[in-house]
């Protein structure tokens, strides 16, 4: 699955940062109510980043024909999503994090009661961005993002890591979980970024999906790998936390050997779903390697 004379992974990770970061650096000229809570808002959804997941819409948008003017919305709309739940997630009541890419999380650096309404601010202005749009599918686009974020998504799957804190679950337990914390999200990106171009019953999309799925859980597998080789300069934010708060994680579980190997094996999975699309879909098996050989 390589597509000849096609841009480089890099190449498009860079055209899809700078369209995202356009879309969602322009959220801001308006003049600001509240400065202070602007301020916050922006330190948490434009100091630093991988943008992953605005990456996965518009890779997936381009596989099946879509425009990248078509993309920009919901890129920027998922990328909002992410930028609040780090930001509570980081809060003294969730994480306790001191540390985010490398800069002090938004509690630190502002106080906890205006991280809390920036991040609330993030979420609503997602929906703002998306609703926006004019679509055939905005409904399903809409549909897709509120699903994948809260009760019975990434909201889920927060209540679930935080109740498992000291606990002892098995590696099913486990997948569950991060099926809703991370992978709901990583789910949405993809299949936002399909529906800008198919309608839902194209079964291209059910092929994206799986695909999304086993690189959702490959790369928490490799997070939790990170949390134990790497250091916190190259993490950008601490290093062995986990272990420290007694949460479980895939090493753990299945010893660090076991758990770089199921991620491997989750990779192939993803790539074989990737089938049905053919060459177009190459940049998506590119970025699956890419997902568990970073570094950072």
């Amino acid at each position: 699955m390589v597509a000849t004379n096609a841009p480089s992974l890099t190449a498009l990770r860079q055209a899809s940062n700078a369209r995202v970061d356009a879309t969602l650096n322009a959220l801001f000229d308006e003049r600001a109510v509240v400065p202070r809570l602007d301020n916050a808002m922006r330190h948490g959804l434009l100091v630093g980043g991988k943008r992953l997941r605005p990456l996965l819409v518009y890779l997936a948008g381009q596989a099946l024909g879509a425009r990248d003017k078509d993309l920009d919305a919901p890129a920027a709309a998922i990328e909002l999503i992410h930028a609040y739940s780090l930001i509570h997630d980081d809060l003294p009541a969730m994480d306790d994090d001191d540390l985010r890419r490398g800069q002090p999380t938004v509690h630190i650096a502002y106080d906890e009661a205006t991280a809390i309404l920036a991040g609330d601010a993030l979420q609503t202005l997602a929906f703002d961005v998306l609703a926006r749009t004019a679509h055939p599918r905005l409904g399903s686009l809409i549909t897709t993002l509120a699903t994948a974020s809260g009760r019975g998504g990434m909201v889920a799957g927060q209540a679930l890591d935080l109740a498992a804190i000291g606990g002892h679950p098995d590696v099913d337990a486990l997948a569950h979980m991060h099926a809703h914390k991370t992978g709901a999200l990583i789910v949405a990106a993809v299949r936002m970024g399909g529906l800008i171009a198919v309608d839902e019953s194209d079964p291209r999309l059910n092929a994206l999906t799986r695909y999304a799925r086993a690189i959702g859980l490959a790369f928490q597998i490799h997070d939790d790998v990170l949390d134990v080789t790497g250091d916190t300069v190259t993490l950008g934010k601490t290093s062995g936390a986990d272990a420290a708060r007694a949460k479980p994680t895939y090493p753990s579980l299945l010893g660090l050997e076991g758990a770089q190997q199921k991620a491997r094996t989750l990779i192939d999975e993803a790539i074989a779903a990737l089938a049905p699309l053919g060459e177009q879909a190459a940049p998506l098996a590119e970025l699956a390697h890419y997902m568990i050989e970073r570094d950072h």
